[in-house]
């Protein structure tokens, strides 16, 4: 059962429910969300779905972890922290505002949309040449060279086939194609299944060597320039597209040195690069060539923190699997990203945002009875980057805190996990708190409930019952 989240005697007001609720995930003081103020502007990021709610939560505890870190560092108090939708919205579409020599960037390429089929629709992305080049061959197109020529092609060949046969095939020759969903229907689905199992933030510590690892240093206390709590961190980051490098972008923003690591004969999409390459260097290396890997090793064996964001086990090989890394580099934090989550029968397939959208029914709310449709922003990638920003800094927190006898960061890798499909299953799953002052909600064995609040209020005093009702003559004729 769960009640309305409280901060002390003080219950959280509405526009944090959702921050309360991914403050716990992450593991976070309940009592440090007095810290966090929103600023609620109604006319952002406008859905049929809490988009806006979600993206203040995501953003609001990665802010508080930031700023509970950065008291750790300095000694000082928790510092007051501030999420104001309109900078949210901005930031949850920065690709679309950026410029480059005046430029708009592409965000989509025209195969990557939705599609008519045989009986539905489907989703396909093809934004990298290899993966318009699979979707084609999966078709039997060939990497048909004139782009309005294809976009004809593929749809009359896609409107012959039905859309789990497009999935099922386009998968099969290493492509991205998705199935529209309705939301009962990928609840139904093994992978809609597994990932609502999944908690929003997975987190364990692992075991690793016994050696410590030395605790943070101190930040500045004066007024030299800006409080950075990730100031001193060296982070590789092995992340692509949005969701990973927001999450870096972030933490490089806070002072972290970020050091983007990507195979040779992958680039990333230039446009894509200077979005979400702020703050961060870049480099490539093939981690399976003997020099370059000697190279990865070296800076392995100095760094603070690993993010991931390539399918589960695919890293494995190179000895980059979580266990691996906590025994060689014991204190390490590693933040694991994934499109589908770590279980089910989809968690080794690639995956992307706009693809979570249309598998889980997102697309079909959002969209109109002819149409999918999708959210204002690519809020699951923006959304659960923030939310790997906060893991890794609440790992930090924790680390700083919980070493041997709770002075300095000792022993024991902290691992953190995240999916796009567990945050679309928090989005869809949203609690439907009314907006209004006097009313409240709690949930109980009748259901999700909404309910007036107490008219009785005195310093101190309950600000809501400890129980909701329960089933009518459920109960034991004892006292408690």
């Amino acid at each position: 059962m769960t009640h309305s989240p409280v901060v002390g005697k003080a219950e959280v007001p509405p526009p944090l429910r959702g921050a309360a609720a991914a403050w716990d995930a992450l593991g976070g003081d309940p009592a440090l969300l007095s810290r966090l103020s929103p600023v609620v502007r109604e006319d952002t990021l406008p859905a049929k779905l809490p988009v806006r709610a979600l993206a203040r939560s995501c953003v609001g505890v990665c802010t508080l972890a930031a700023a509970e870190l950065a008291a750790l560092r300095t000694g000082r108090d928790v510092p007051h922290a501030r999420v104001d939708d309109g900078s949210v919205a901005a930031a949850f579409t920065s690709e679309r505002h950026l410029l480059v020599n005046g430029r708009a960037p592409v965000t989509f390429a025209p195969l990557s949309r939705f599609w008519r089929t045989a009986d539905g629709w489907v989703r396909t992305h093809a934004n990298y040449p290899h993966h318009r080049a699979r979707l084609l061959t999966a078709l039997g197109l060939g990497d048909a060279e004139a782009t309005e020529a294809s976009v004809e092609s593929v749809g009359a060949r896609l409107a012959e086939l039905s859309a789990v046969e497009v999935e099922e095939s386009v998968y099969a020759a290493g492509g991205l194609a998705v199935a529209l969903r309705t939301p009962d229907e990928w609840a139904a689905h093994p992978q809609g299944a597994a990932a609502a199992r999944l908690p929003l933030v997975g987190r364990e510590r692992l075991d690793g060597g016994p050696d410590a690892v030395p605790p943070l240093p101190p930040l500045p206390s004066g007024d030299a320039g800006p409080l950075l709590p990730a100031a001193g961190l060296r982070v590789l980051d092995l992340t692509r597209v949005i969701a990973g490098p927001v999450a870096t972008r972030t933490l490089a923003l806070l002072g972290a040195d970020v050091l983007r690591v990507d195979p040779p004969h992958l680039p990333e999409l230039p446009d894509q690069h200077a979005d979400t390459g702020f703050g961060k260097r870049s480099t490539a290396l093939d981690l399976a060539d003997r020099a370059d890997r000697r190279a990865f090793e070296d800076l392995l064996a100095g760094a603070d923190v690993v993010v991931t964001g390539y399918r589960p086990g695919t890293l494995d090989r190179f000895g980059l699997a979580p266990e691996a890394l906590a025994e060689r580099r014991p204190g390490l934090v590693v933040a694991q990203l994934s499109a589908w989550g770590t279980t089910g029968p989809w968690s080794g397939r690639r995956g992307f945002d706009s693809l979570v959208q249309a598998a889980s029914g997102i697309a079909v709310t959002e969209g109109a009875p002819d149409r999918p449709g999708a959210l204002p922003a690519q809020a699951l990638d923006h959304g659960t980057g923030h939310l790997l920003a906060a893991a890794v800094l609440r790992s930090l927190s924790e680390r700083a805190t919980e070493g041997a006898g709770g002075a300095g960061g000792a022993g024991g890798t902290r691992l953190v996990r995240l999916a796009l499909a567990r945050t679309a299953a928090w989005l869809t799953g949203w609690p439907a708190y009314s907006a209004d002052p006097w009313l409240t909600g709690m949930d109980g064995p009748a259901g999700r409930l909404r309910y007036a609040r107490p008219p009785v209020s005195f310093a101190d005093g309950p600000v809501n019952w400890e129980r909701p009702p329960g089933d009518w003559g459920a109960d034991a004729p004892v006292w408690r």
